[in-house]
């Protein structure tokens, strides 16, 4: 059985750069999924999602948009707008656990509304040919939320669902629910992709083991505080380049040069960076160290003396 890595989408990471430099430098990602596209109350597409999606930003990638609602309406406008794009897939979010999205009955918040899901969805297919799958937890309270929604999942031609084995209130706390995956697969007809702490090798075959049937594996917070994960995977091994940090220094530097002259100012940049160091340096061999270095660096000299200081010591 082959297998298939999907780039699970982090909102504020995994843009168009991050993907680009991302599948220049290390490869290893099948398809990837753009961070969702939301609304605030009108109907209107943000530039930044707009950008992201441009298809002379994404030549050389399979990628997916991803929409974050709770409305018929704004799924129907995502629909037009991308199909113009000659996207064909559009990726419907109820995943997110954060509590400011949750609230308002989006995310995993709106896994516990069968009804919702089912006019949303009804709408979706009776107007429009666009194909549509689903990045999902097992519920927002508890693992049973989502078994609730499967007969009205199973009466659509979905693509498939993606589904990250936790609960939204845990976030990313405590363990994957392993038990809880198992039987979604059994009670739900469509092809599941799996998705949750995949951060080593091992730790994928471990879920090849215990789930013989699936084929797609997601990767989120793995792939970004490991980008060589994707490769390591597809090629069986835990070695390591031996040129390691160079290629993970030409990464960083064209991620950093590309956002500087995106972003305005040095506080933005700063921001940005530390926001990805604090991936990255789980990577190295004290990561609270190696993440304080980033954060005490107050302007972008010091930055990059950080960086230096930190690839020179691996």
């Amino acid at each position: 059985m082959s297998l298939t890595l999907l780039s699970s989408p982090l909102q504020g990471f995994t843009d168009f750069r991050f993907r680009n430099a991302f599948n220049h430098y290390f490869g290893g990602i099948d398809t990837f999924y753009a961070p969702y596209i939301r609304f605030n109350n009108k109907l209107i597409i943000k530039n930044s999602y707009q950008r992201d999606l441009q298809l002379e930003h994404n030549t050389e990638l399979e990628v997916i948009p991803q929409i974050m609602t709770n409305s018929a309406d704004e799924f129907l406008f995502v629909v037009d707008y991308i199909q113009e794009l000659g996207y064909k897939e559009l990726n419907w979010n109820l995943g997110c656990p954060y509590p400011m999205v949750t609230n308002r009955g989006m995310g995993s918040g709106l896994i516990c509304d069968p009804k919702k899901i089912n006019n949303i969805l009804e709408r979706v297919h009776k107007e429009t040919d666009i194909l549509v799958s689903m990045k999902m937890r097992m519920g927002y309270e508890n693992a049973e939320e989502i078994l609730n929604t499967f007969p009205i999942l199973d009466s659509y031609p979905l693509k498939n669902i993606a589904i990250h084995a936790r609960i939204g209130k845990q976030l990313y706390k405590g363990g994957v629910n392993l038990d809880g995956f198992q039987r979604c697969i059994e009670n739900t007809k469509h092809k599941l992709y799996y998705n949750g702490d995949i951060t080593t090798v091992s730790k994928l075959k471990e879920m090849q083991t215990r789930f013989p049937s699936i084929d797609h594996f997601m990767i989120g917070r793995g792939l970004i505080a490991d980008p060589f994960l994707p490769s390591m995977i597809k090629n069986d091994t835990t070695e390591y380049p031996v040129n390691r940090w160079e290629i993970f220094r030409e990464f960083h530097d064209t991620i950093y040069h590309q956002y500087d002259a995106a972003l305005s100012g040095p506080t933005p940049i700063k921001m940005k960076m530390q926001g990805f160091w604090e991936y990255f340096s789980q990577s190295f061999s004290n990561p609270q160290k190696t993440f304080k270095k980033i954060k005490k660096a107050n302007n972008p000299r010091a930055y990059q003396q950080a960086v230096a200081e930190i690839l020179k010591n691996g």
